[in-house]
């Protein structure tokens, strides 16, 4: 692994190979954590912003705490999805996907020698929504760290979503009202005990709806959120009341 520090609260980290890579997703990635090795002074609870690369594959960006110090470097704490950050860093650079606009030769031609990461991150907005709702299962886990949350919104109506996918959506800190309430109102979805669980404990997700699938929740869940995860105190007397009806 290979880091470089680019400025006062940033690194560039690049994996050299898929195999190190593999490595670091099952000892650390898979728990949220990451291991930065620097000769750099970082001083503990540092909030650092991270380009990572895979050597032949795709880019990825991460924000970051400084959590431990390391014979070698530090420790750190990665904020969100870390599953779909090592999917969209696997992404070949030439991996065949959808076209986004067009069947004759244009823009794409130069983009496929490109990571997907550096693809769609030079597409516009409007780009991003019309691709969104046909994106390829590595487009979808790139869009989905995206933070505009009008293309968060968009991925729901694309019709090869997964659960998985849905559940990474409703943890966003970008999730809104409208991407909230098109989950809730969904049949498929909103069955799905993990997608209710993801949403009901992002801060993101409107009070009313919180309420709502607190109610839908099993008594172990609800007695997590009345010990201390709920997101609101309405929502922590809620989940007390509830479990006086489990009684």
């Amino acid at each position: 692994m290979r880091t470089e520090r680019t400025g006062p609260g940033s690194f560039t980290v690049e994996f050299e190979s898929e195999a190190e890579l593999e490595a670091e997703a099952r000892t650390n990635l898979s728990a949220g954590g990451l291991r930065l090795p620097t000769r750099e002074k970082v001083a503990l609870f540092t909030k650092l912003s991270l380009l990572l690369r895979l050597a032949g594959g795709g880019e990825a960006t991460a924000t970051a705490t400084v959590v431990a110090p390391l014979p070698d470097g530090v420790a750190l704490s990665l904020a969100g999805d870390t599953a779909a950050l090592v999917e969209a860093l696997r992404a070949a650079p030439e991996a065949p996907g959808e076209e986004v606009a067009g069947d004759g030769p244009g823009p794409e031609e130069a983009a496929a020698t490109q990571s997907v990461w550096d693809r769609l991150r030079s597409l516009t907005r409007v780009e991003k929504l019309l691709l969104a709702a046909k994106a390829d299962r590595v487009e979808r886990a790139v869009l989905a760290q995206d933070s505009d949350p009008q293309v968060l919104y968009t991925l729901l109506k694309n019709p090869r979503l997964t659960a998985d996918e849905v559940i990474r959506i409703a943890k966003s800190p970008f999730l809104t009202f409208q991407t909230a309430e098109s989950i809730v109102k969904s049949t498929q979805w909103f069955s799905n005990l993990e997608v209710r669980v993801a949403l009901v404990h992002n801060a993101k997700t409107p009070p009313a709806f919180a309420l709502r699938i607190l109610q839908t929740l099993p008594e172990s869940e609800v007695r997590t959120i009345s010990r201390g995860a709920a997101t609101s105190m309405a929502l922590k007397v809620a989940a007390l009341k509830k479990l006086q009806g489990f009684a």
